[in-house]
Parts: C-alpha cells; sequence; structure tokens
C-alpha cells in the first residue's frame, strides 16, 4: 500500500473565518461529525492537522505524544514551511483522543515500510480505507521512529502544501490576476507587481471554497526556509521553568490514590488479604481494593497509601511457573534450539552445502537477558467515572489507544471515555497501549469511586510488572571457502518478534539461511526501543567481528568488503570510522570496536572507544556515530536523539539485566537495575549524513542497537575476550595481553 506522499485528499471548510485541513474521503460527513462535537465559540475542527484563524494564527494540530523526542517542533515544521507560515505566529495543539484525529498515515507509512503496493488510480480509496482501519484500530501511536517519516513526510507536509495553494488560488480571485503571479511568505500572500498583500488570516474564509489538491506540489531541499534548522523546541521552556505538566501531575479535585501489589509470579492469582481491618484503622485510608491478580490500598495521598498496603497480608495462587529461573527458560531455549521445530526468516543459495564444502566453519552462540523500560516518570493513570463517563489523565504512547482500552475495560462506549493527554516522562514502548496494566488497573480501581483516583506504581512494582524486552538466544555457523571468502551464514534463534528484518543482515554473502524457534515463557514481553534490533544487532555485529578477527583481517574493511552493493551502508562505516580515527594509534590502554545497523529507514555505524577501570570494569570513553537519515529535519534534535539512543544502549549493554528466581523478577530498583550514571557517559560525537533522493528515516531508534557490539568488539581488540552474553557489568577483564596477533583497530 504504497502512495505517494503526495496523494492526499484533504477537507477544509470554513467555521468563524478559519481554514481547516486534514483528511477526509466524503467531507460532508466529516464536516458533519466536526460541526456537531467540536463546534466552540464559533470554531470548528475537522480531520484536521491546520487550522488558520482570523487573527493569521497558524495552529498546527499534532497526532503524536511528547515524551523527548521533540515531536511537538518538528512536525509543526514541516507543515509550516511547506505552508510559508511565519514559525513566531505558528502555535501547536496536541490531537484530541477521538475518531476524528486518528492517523491514517501511520497505516499508509508502515504499510509501505513492509512493501504493500497499490495502483495509482486506488489512491483515493486507499485513504478512505487507511482513515478508517486506522479509527478501528485507534491508530494515534507515537512509536517505531514514525512520526518524521510517516506523519510528518507523508502527512504534514502535504496539509501544508495543499493549504498554500488554496491560499494562493483566493487571493487570484480577489485580485483577479493569474495564479501564477501570487507568492507566499511569512504567513502573507503577495502580488509583487501591484504591491498588494493579504495575511493567510484574511484569506482563510476564501480560501476554504477551494478543493485542496490531492497531488499539491511539494518544496525541494533548497527551498526549504524551516525544515534543516534548528529552531528552539516549543517543549522546552515548559519544562524549564517547571509548567510543563506530565501525567503524575494530574490533580483533579477531589482525587485519591492507589498503591498496588501485583502477584510477584506472572499469571498468579489473589486469593485472600490478610490483616485487612489493621489497614482500614490507618489514617487517611478509604478502602482496600482486590483484583483479580493485584490488592490495593486506596488513600488520601500515596504517602499513606504505600505504607498501608505494605501491612497487608496478601495470598497469591500457586503457578506452574513457581519455580522457574533464568537459568530454567535459557535451558529451555538451548532445547528448543536443538530439537524445536525451524521456522523460516531468510533462505538463500544452499547454505547447508556451502558449509559442508567450507574451508572452514565458524560457530557461536549468544544470549541476552530480559530488560525493563524503567521510564522515569513511575506509572501512572488518574481516572474518574461520573454519570456514565470515564475522564482519563495520563502520559501515553497512544492516548487514541488508550481510550479504547479504558472502554473496553469498563464496558463503555469509547466515545464515553475522554483522555486527557499529557508529556511523557519516558516511554520507550512501556506507554503504548498493550503493555500498560497500569491502566488496566486504574480503571478496575477508579471504577468503585465516584471521586478521580490515581493509580501510582512504585518503583518496585514497575521493575517487577513490566512488559519486558524478550531474553533471546541466537546461534551462528559461517563457513569460509579456500579463497579466504566467507560464503556461508547460518542463523538459528528463539522467537521472531517485530521488526521482522531485525535479524536479516546488509552483507552480500550468497548463501545464508535464518530460522527461528519458539519457546514460550511466562514472562510477559512488549516493544523496547528499537524493539528486535537491540538483541540482534548485538548478536549480528559481534559475530561479524569475529569472523574478522579470524581472518586476521581489519574489522571494518571486512565489512566494506562485503558492501560493494550498499553505497549508503559503506558510507556511513567511513564516515564513523574516520571521524574516530580509525586505524590511527589509541591512547595506551584504550581499543576501538565497530557495529553498523540499518533499521526504521536510517542507516547508523558506531565506534566505541573504551579502557577498563582499576578493577577491571569497563569504561566507554567516546562514541563516534554516524547516521544516514535520508534527511534531516530538526539537526539539533536528531543529534540529542542519537545521543539518547547511544545512551540508552549503553545502559542495557553495561547495567541492563532483568533476572527470574522462583518465578518472579528479582530487581526491584535502580539499586539493583541500574542506569548510566552522568559520570560514566562517554564524549559523543555525531555525523549526520544525508541521501538525496532516500526516503526519510527514523531517529528516535536507529542508535540503540549498534552500541552493545560496538563495545563489546571494543573489548575484544582490548583483551582478547569476546563477551556473548550481556551485560558487561557480570564480567572482570583482564589487562590486556602483550601481544594480541591480530589487526590493530
Amino acid at each position: 500500500m504504497s502512495i505517494s506522499r503526495r496523494r492526499f485528499l484533504l477537507g477544509a471548510t470554513v467555521v468563524g473565518g478559519g481554514l481547516l485541513l486534514g483528511y477526509a474521503f466524503t467531507r460532508p460527513s466529516r464536516q458533519s461529525l466536526a460541526n456537531r462535537d467540536y463546534a466552540e465559540d464559533g470554531q470548528t475542527f475537522l480531520t484536521t492537522w491546520l487550522r488558520i484563524d482570523p487573527d493569521n494564527i497558524v495552529t498546527v494540530i499534532v497526532p503524536h505524544s511528547e515524551m523527548g523526542q521533540g515531536v511537538l517542533t518538528s512536525l509543526p515544521m514541516m507543515a509550516a514551511d511547506e505552508l510559508d507560515a511565519d514559525w513566531a505566529n505558528v502555535r501547536v495543539e496536541q490531537a484530541p483522543a477521538t475518531d476524528l484525529f486518528a492517523n491514517g498515515v501511520l497505516v499508509k507509512g508502515f504499510a509501505a515500510s513492509m512493501g504493500f503496493t497499490a495502483p495509482a488510480f486506488l489512491n483515493r480509496t486507499m485513504d478512505f480505507v487507511t482513515l478508517k482501519a486506522a479509527e478501528i484500530m485507534n491508530m494515534q501511536i507515537t512509536g517505531g521512529s514514525s512520526s518524521v517519516r510517516f506523519t510528518g513526510e507523508m502527512g504534514m507536509r502535504a496539509a501544508g502544501a495543499a493549504a498554500r495553494e488554496m491560499l494562493i488560488k483566493a487571493a487570484a480571485e480577489e485580485w483577479s490576476v493569474p495564479v501564477a503571479e501570487i507568492t507566499a511568505r511569512n504567513s502573507r500572500v503577495y502580488h509583487e507587481s501591484s504591491g498588494r498583500s493579504l495575511t493567510f488570516g484574511e484569506l482563510a474564509s476564501a480560501a476554504a471554497r477551494f478543493e485542496p489538491s490531492r497531488t499539491p506540489v511539494l518544496k525541494r531541499p533548497d527551498q526549504f526556509t524551516l525544515m534543516g534548522t534548528s529552531v528552539p523546541r516549543v517543549d522546552i521552556p515548559a519544562k524549564v521553568d517547571g509548567t510543563a505538566q506530565f501525567g503524575i501531575d494530574a490533580m483533579p479535585e477531589g482525587m485519591l490514590y492507589a498503591a498496588v501489589m501485583t502477584s510477584p509470579v506472572f499469571g498468579g492469582l489473589l486469593q485472600s488479604v490478610g490483616n485487612v481491618d489493621a489497614v482500614m484503622q490507618q489514617r487517611g485510608v478509604v478502602r482496600v481494593v482486590e483484583l483479580d491478580d493485584a490488592v490495593a490500598v486506596v488513600a488520601d495521598n500515596y504517602w499513606r497509601a504505600s505504607k498501608a498496603l505494605a501491612m497487608l497480608q496478601p495470598v497469591f495462587s500457586s503457578t506452574d511457573s513457581d519455580n522457574r529461573s533464568s537459568s530454567d527458560i535459557f535451558a529451555d531455549y538451548e532445547s528448543a534450539l536443538d530439537s524445536g521445530e525451524k521456522n523460516k526468516d531468510v533462505h538463500a543459495g544452499n547454505t547447508e552445502q556451502a558449509l559442508a564444502d567450507a574451508t572452514e566453519v565458524l560457530s557461536a552462540s549468544y544470549r541476552v537477558p530480559f530488560l525493563a523500560h524503567a521510564a522515569m516518570e513511575p506509572m501512572n493513570c488518574t481516572i474518574l467515572f461520573r454519570d456514565g463517563h470515564a475522564d482519563v489523565w495520563t502520559g501515553t504512547q497512544d492516548n487514541l489507544g488508550i481510550r479504547g482500552r479504558v472502554a473496553s475495560i469498563a464496558g463503555m462506549k469509547e466515545n464515553d471515555v475522554t483522555v486527557h493527554p499529557f508529556y511523557l516522562g519516558g516511554g520507550f514502548g512501556r506507554r503504548l497501549p498493550m503493555s500498560t496494566n497500569t491502566i488496566d488497573q486504574a480503571t478496575l480501581i477508579a471504577q468503585q469511586f465516584d471521586v478521580p483516583v490515581q493509580t501510582l506504581w512504585s518503583r518496585e512494582e514497575d521493575t517487577r510488572q513490566d512488559y519486558y524486552r524478550p531474553a533471546v538466544t541466537s546461534r551462528f555457523r559461517a563457513g569460509f571457502d579456500n579463497n579466504g571468502q566467507l560464503v556461508a551464514w547460518e542463523n538459528a534463534y528463539i522467537g521472531k518478534n517485530e521488526p521482522a528484518e531485525a535479524a536479516h543482515i546488509a552483507y552480500n554473502i550468497p548463501n545464508q539461511k535464518i530460522d527461528y524457534v519458539d519457546s514460550a515463557t511466562h514472562v510477559p514481553f512488549g516493544a523496547w526501543r528499537s524493539v528486535a534490533h537491540s538483541q540482534h544487532t548485538f548478536f549480528l555485529e559481534s559475530f561479524t567481528d569475529e569472523l574478522a578477527w579470524n581472518r586476521q583481517q581489519d574489522p571494518l574493511q571486512f565489512r566494506l568488503a562485503m558492501l560493494a552493493d550498499k553505497p549508503r551502508h559503506a558510507r556511513v562505516l567511513r564516515e564513523a570510522a574516520a571521524k574516530a580515527g580509525w586505524g590511527t594509534a589509541v591512547p595506551a590502554g584504550r581499543a576501538r570496536g565497530i557495529a553498523l545497523q540499518e533499521s526504521f529507514g536510517s542507516i547508523v555505524a558506531e565506534v566505541a572507544e573504551i579502557s577498563l577501570t582499576a578493577d577491571g570494569q569497563v569504561r566507554v570513553e567516546k562514541v563516534t556515530c554516524a547516521i544516514d537519515c535520508g534527511r534531516v529535519v530538526h539537526p539539533d534534535n536528531a543529534a540529542s536523539q542519537v545521543e539518547s539512543g547511544i545512551i540508552y544502549g549503553l545502559t542495557a549493554a553495561m547495567y541492563g539485566q532483568i533476572s527470574i528466581e522462583q518465578g518472579r523478577v528479582k530487581e526491584s530498583n535502580f539499586h539493583d537495575y541500574e542506569m548510566l550514571h552522568l559520570a560514566e557517559s562517554p564524549e559523543i560525537e555525531v555525523i549526520l549524513l544525508e541521501s538525496d533522493g532516500a526516503a526519510i528515516g527514523g531517529l528516535g531508534e536507529p542508535a540503540t542497537p549498534p552500541i552493545s557490539a560496538a563495545v563489546s568488539n571494543a573489548l575484544y581488540a582490548l583483551t582478547g575476550q569476546r563477551i556473548r552474553e550481556l551485560p558487561l557489568k557480570n564480567y572482570r577483564f583482564l589487562p590486556p595481553p602483550v601481544e594480541r596477533g591480530a589487526v590493530d583497530a
């Protein structure tokens, strides 16, 4: 379902002197819906992301959540640039959680990224289908590095360009001059030869009479005035002065607080609760609420609720997993890889024959543990049920999806639920609807009250009741022919998760066999920053490095030799290596490692320079990252996202480990689920590359996957010790050997 970014059907109407632009298949039905549900003070919002008011203020309505990635700046920049709006007069609003603002462009974007195509004559139909699909799926997701590359590139730009054309047509009609003589800039429309001009606001009503083009002419990059610049982010002032509101800041009048304890073993059910009478005597306690798998104390403040909760004596049912451990889970993985049914991922050439004929065959097995998300803002949700309606206050990666989830759990119609959006104090996949057990509990608890109840999880509850990044084991074999050429690549791994291509390799190896084996666990899993790329890049790039050292070849040159047909990948590798000083001498006691990955439409290479501390632990001194994301919208923000992705991935590589003992999570808080500290953070150099004609790529996630491999590869270069299992905190490394006997990286 590949639909050109220009091919949008935009609806337009005039309400109160304003011009509204958005998507529609049949304008009357959507206009009617908008007028019925959103008429307020003479102004109506339709299926729209762009509003021009009579006072010449342009408002861009963003169907994504702000969780530190700068989406409330980058998307409005794209619309305003195509519109030729004065940035000083642009305002930003987050889209409400209603069907009218379901994000059909995301459906188009994800479908196109998976290779679905449709004939051009079906564009109008596909516009309608994807919009309706977005409504049905409650699609307002922020994730998958999709905001700029899909919503921005395919939607915001088209909306701005179509609006500009409509305003120019309106001015041409007003002045009785040809359209070709009209120009737009800085929120005004000009007829240069006569010296006349009008503001966008003055023309909005007249412009809305025109049918917006389905194929508006978009600017060339050399015509951009906003895109490619680093305008100040609109969310930063409030975050600096403390006025920014996160979900935990919600305080509707009369609010109570709920502290929750869930079955420590996943799948356990609540059987009884002891000491309830004593708890009810505690100051401020209002009620003890029993759920299927949890118990909560509701009080007039969180401190009292949590202290009273600790006094309860809940009894949970036993499960088949009560004695399970991480060792048991990995043992199951090994058994599954030994004898389980293999599912085809990639089969190219004849790998089995190539391995049989190979002069040398190398094998290795890697694994990574479960990981928590560890968002800094504690998980929370505030809900008020009253008069058949529910109000929800929370920070989420999908406001429309949360509306649907609350409605489903409460047995209500979705239109009877109003979600009030907030900033997110970290998401990383944890605040998606499919990973929000907090929302489920908050709904069930709040249903028992006629005042707002904020369900707030402790850090311990969040650490032990997450939807984790899956633990994975991955096995490899590779074969070299008698000319020393890598001719066979075999990989079998546990559990295929999104995205589908995560285990695929960029390198040109003629015979490839990649399979996966299912092995179920009782541990719940969900999306984690960069999803399956975060595990597989560690596996793929570490094993590739092993092969290079085995051949006594420079790891950079070994990779480049297999990328002759991928010039963008090769360029990214070369740029990162050159900036990092690859091939030059490093200070004594240091070494460099390199890794490459393509994910979410962007290609990333990272070089890690590391040393060892006095007690044999790893210290990452510097990370050099080159990323080709096609085109950069906001350079400063792009660099910040890359830096963030590196820090997040480095935290996982150094410290990240969720351990299962007696069926439950052992770790509980930041003392045993550690984060990278500021003093440990390396110097980071980011090189932003652009490729003419390439599709725009993501930035929030692609920098996370390569860092673990880059660091472990540097460790081998320094110590001769190959790390095949993370995290690095579990090791103490020996000092470098006197003679490495291989290439100097």
